[in-house]
């Protein structure tokens, strides 16, 4: 009997309807908590979105795909916001689904909701009022009644019970349960719902409908009502109808008329009663239309734009109308130029050039917009413009590589040629190991205080020693360099003073020990679950390699970030590891975004990605010769680093890349060589100035994010082994 009690006690509570924790049945119960998002071609409201939950673990399904609807392929996601304190924070989700996407637009996450609100929205720009709040309650929650929602018309009636000049609506809402979240308004019979916070003024004359809803902070949304009413104007002798005019702005032609598309402005005024409303319609018989703003026409012809005005009187203007014509843009110059060379100069009998030669470049376009520029490189140097002959006088032998670029933009494959000019017999350069121009010999972080001089074989002390080589064991790193001192002291290269520092400064590097890297965290090793914990925004991705590795732009192209929003970092040292990957001759673009603000606290930037790149610091990864004057090491717009300084990044090879922020100061190693150092003393500007530049003083912040540029599909890059240290 005390059984039967108890039991019915647990149903009367609520308690009854889920199993316990640990008891059989209670993980199937939570796993059946699935909620469902869907979207369409829509790009201001989801298609479905649940307003409720339970707290617990959760499925979440997010859809845009055929299936709901989405003919367009048009991308959408579900991000949960985290940095508003109004909301729940502890779930990271960020989804992003087209329909040709692997998943066909279907994507699930798995995730455990707190009793609370969770706002959620679209990231993607133009998707500003795709967004809602899911409403989490504890299970069982026993608030289970709508609140209760009334409306009153309020203004000056006439005899037949029309609104005079204007007439404004109150709605009001009650709820004795968990009490009364939001109350929402809509106009018309599919306008979007908005949130109410005043009485709404309605001063158009004619019909109004205004329905209202209240949702409770349980999750209960009272059932739609609606109110109807009509405005009509005051008394008036205003007999004269509005002022219309219109305008039609575009990029045109020579003969006037407008390239890929017209922009139609229509306005109206009227001193009297007051412009009731404005229509426009396409063509001679096309069907008139509310004018809400300007009217962009992009179709190929000849047009005419209709339009017309009311005022609050009834006079009707009289009908006008603007006529245009809208053609498609000439075809664009896609031919690159057509390059040539010819070396001249007194041969002996080998063929060689005795003394110098002249090499003399040619360009010529046949695409239409004409040659712009032309530019050679001297056996592998940064490539140079070229304005006359170049007189190569060193002997040895050279290649010359040229290549033009028109005005359109197009640029040719580079060409060479090689040649050997004598006077003396020429050097190759030498095969080092490594590279490394610093004064002194320094084995990881050791200065050993050595000159680091040119060696019998042309290499460097510290190119030989190899620290920058992953060593399985430090006793295999100290049996290197042994072995390397030997032969220098023998050869006379260094003193038994010197051999002794160098070898010191290898034990007391640390490198081959398992505590190497002590101190750095792991925030991209390789895994799958570490891979989960950034997010991707903007265009563009990021995919995940079976060696562990990431590389961009092999999915979806565009310009975008991958970031790290788990904490901010104020001094630090950030180690991680990259490879030039981009196809044929081009060159991996992208850069290592630091110290910037929480992307989502923006709502101004309709692009997520440009607050790391407007409001945090990208040390540059480029060493494409020509383009862009930022390269490798650089602090973008705002401390240059050229390939003269820097050198340029063999392609394929992996590269350790270190960012030391301290303060204000930032300091960029590739490959252990400090190649730039920066200090961001407030008022710099970027470099050309930017028009969308926010500011300088103060924006660049003490502390920030991490993220990963994605660039495009042409300028793809890996990373890999990124770890991150507090200073």
């Amino acid at each position: 009997m005390w059984a039967a009690l108890l039991a019915g006690l647990l149903m009367l509570l609520g308690l009854g309807a889920m199993p316990a924790a640990g008891q059989p049945g209670a993980e199937e119960a939570q796993a059946a908590q699935v909620l469902t998002w869907t979207a369409g071609n829509d790009i201001d409201k989801y298609l479905s979105a649940p307003a409720t939950a339970v707290a617990g673990p959760a499925t979440i399904v997010f859809e845009n795909s055929v299936a709901t609807g989405n003919t367009t392929g048009m991308p959408h996601t579900l991000t949960f916001v985290t940095s508003d304190p109004e909301y729940n924070n502890d779930v990271q989700l960020n989804i992003l689904a087209n329909p040709n996407d692997a998943n066909g637009g279907k994507h699930t996450a798995e995730v455990t909701l707190t009793p609370g609100r969770y706002l959620y929205h679209c990231t993607i720009p133009g998707h500003g009022q795709m967004r809602g709040v899911l409403v989490v309650t504890e299970g069982g929650g026993e608030d289970t009644t709508a609140p209760e929602a009334t409306a009153k018309v309020n203004g000056t009636q006439n005899a037949d019970g029309a609104y005079v000049g204007s007439a404004s609506v109150t709605v009001e809402a009650t709820d004795e349960g968990s009490g009364v979240d939001r109350v929402e308004y809509a106009t018309g019979a599919d306008g979007a719902w908005q949130p109410y916070t005043a009485p709404v003024v309605f001063d158009q004359v004619g019909t109004h409908k205004v329905r209202y809803r209240a949702l409770d902070k349980a999750g209960n949304v009272s059932a739609e009502k609606s109110v109807e009413f009509t405005v009509v104007a005051p008394p008036t002798d205003d007999t004269t109808p509005p002022e219309t005019s219109a305008t039609v702005d575009g990029e045109r032609d020579e003969n006037g008329a407008y390239i890929d598309m017209a922009t139609v402005t229509v306005t109206a005024s009227d001193t009297g009663s007051g412009v009731n409303t404005i229509e426009y319609a396409i063509g001679g018989d096309g069907a008139w239309q509310p004018y809400t703003g300007p009217v962009m026409v992009h179709q190929v012809g000849t047009h005419t734009v209709r339009y017309r005005a009311t005022d609050k009187a009834g006079n009707a203007a009289a009908e006008k109308n603007v006529q245009f014509t809208v053609v498609a843009a000439p075809p664009q110059d896609t031919t690159p130029p057509v390059t040539g060379v010819s070396v001249e100069g007194n041969r002996n009998s080998d063929g060689a050039y005795v003394g110098d030669a002249t090499v003399t470049v040619s360009a010529t376009d046949e695409g239409g917009s004409g040659v712009n520029t032309i530019e050679y490189s001297l056996d592998g140097g940064p490539y140079l413009a070229y304005t006359e002959p170049v007189v190569v006088d060193r002997a040895g032998r050279h290649t010359v590589t040229y290549r033009a670029s028109d005005k359109a933009g197009n640029t040719s494959a580079p060409l060479s040629v090689s040649f050997t000019v004598v006077a003396g017999g020429g050097v190759p350069a030498p095969d080092c190991p490594e590279y490394d121009e610093r004064l002194t010999v320094i084995v990881g972080t050791v200065d050993t205080g050595v000159p680091n001089r040119v060696t019998n074989n042309r290499c460097r002390i510290g190119e030989l020693i190899e620290d920058e080589k992953e060593w399985t064991s430090q006793a295999l790193f100290l049996k290197h360099v042994q072995t390397v001192l030997d032969r220098l002291l023998k050869e006379g290269v260094i003193d038994q003073r010197e051999y002794r520092a160098i070898n010191r400064a290898a034990r007391q590097s640390g490198i081959g020990t398992p505590g190497h890297t002590e101190g750095y965290r792991a925030i991209l090793d390789g895994t799958e679950a570490s891979f989960a914990k950034w997010q991707q925004v903007g265009g563009g991705s990021f995919a995940l390699n079976p060696d562990g590795s990431i590389t961009s732009g092999t999915t979806e192209p565009g310009l975008g970030m991958l970031w790290f929003p788990e904490r901010t970092y104020g001094d630090f040292s950030l180690k991680l590891q990259w490879r030039d990957d981009a196809p044929g001759t081009g060159n991996a673009n992208s850069g290592v975004f630091v110290r910037f603000p929480q992307i989502h606290d923006h709502p101004e930037e309709t692009r997520p990605e440009w607050v790391a790149i407007k409001y945090g610091h990208e040390v540059q990864v480029l060493d494409r010769p020509d383009g862009d004057m930022y390269k490798t090491g650089s602090v973008y717009g705002f401390d240059r680093v050229g390939l003269a300084g820097a050198g340029v990044t063999q392609k394929g090879t992996w590269n350790d890349y270190e960012i030391r922020v301290v303060d204000q100061h930032y300091s960029v190693y590739r490959n252990g060589v400090l190649i730039n150092e920066f200090d961001n003393t407030g008022g710099q500007e970027f470099t050309p100035p930017r028009s969308d530049d926010p500011g300088t003083d103060g924006r660049r912040f003490a502390s920030g994010y991490i993220g990963l540029q994605v660039h495009g599909t042409t300028d793809v890059v890996s990373y890999r082994d990124v770890r991150i240290k507090d200073l």
